[in-house]
């Protein structure tokens, strides 16, 4: 979890990245990558940091954030497969009943491999969908962190459950999956109309 001093700067990396994701993810793709792989990194570093001072949480997150930025560029050619793994494991958390137990490691894992597989063939698709509901939901979560609310400043600081199951928002909240919903198709349609090319790289996987 990231300081309270540093969850502001967060949020701000949160929605310039989600909005880059929403609006043109398939364009900068790889932009996207290392976005997504620096606030990882960011966030996994701190929290094996443990506690300390902020300034050591602030250098743990750069160099946390630098190291998934870089792995994640190096994973360019396999970025359309982990995007599309990410939905299929997304979907079935989400749409799980949440009065139930918590689905099957096994059944996870399935419907990660059959996403990566669709989106293997589906790329353009997968990464125009992926991407724009996966940087709506990160746009939203930044914007209201930025406006105030301190349930989304923490969540900016990956410790609040509704960002995990978007499906499932804190009382309160429940007009958040519907704000998600128009702000991604938003951004699906504006990807659609404007896809641009997303790199040579992508065009390799396709082949």
């Amino acid at each position: 979890m990231l300081p309270l001093t540093l969850q502001i700067p967060a949020a701000l990396v949160l929605v310039v990245g989600g909005a880059i994701a929403c609006f043109a993810g398939y364009r900068f793709f790889r932009v996207v990558l290392g976005i997504y792989g620096f606030v990882l990194g960011a966030l996994l570093a701190t929290t094996l940091a443990g506690s300390g001072s902020a300034s050591t949480l602030a250098l743990w997150a750069i160099g946390g954030g630098i190291v998934g930025a870089l792995v994640l560029n190096l994973a360019y050619f396999f970025g359309v497969v982990l995007v599309g793994a990410a939905m299929g494991a997304a979907a079935v958390s989400m749409l799980w009943p949440r009065s139930a137990t918590d689905p099957h490691v096994l059944i996870v894992v399935a419907c990660a491999v059959a996403g990566a597989v669709a989106a293997m063939w589906l790329q353009r698709y997968v990464i125009i969908i992926g991407t724009a509901f996966g940087g709506a939901w990160t746009l939203i979560v930044g914007v209201m962190a930025l406006l105030g609310d301190r349930a989304a400043q923490a969540a900016a600081a990956a410790s609040d459950v509704w960002v995990v199951y978007p499906l499932d928002p804190a009382p309160g909240r429940r007009w958040l999956p519907a704000l998600w919903l128009a702000v991604a198709i938003a951004g699906v349609v504006a990807q659609v109309r404007k896809p641009g090319k997303p790199g040579t790289k992508i065009k390799r996987v396709r082949k």
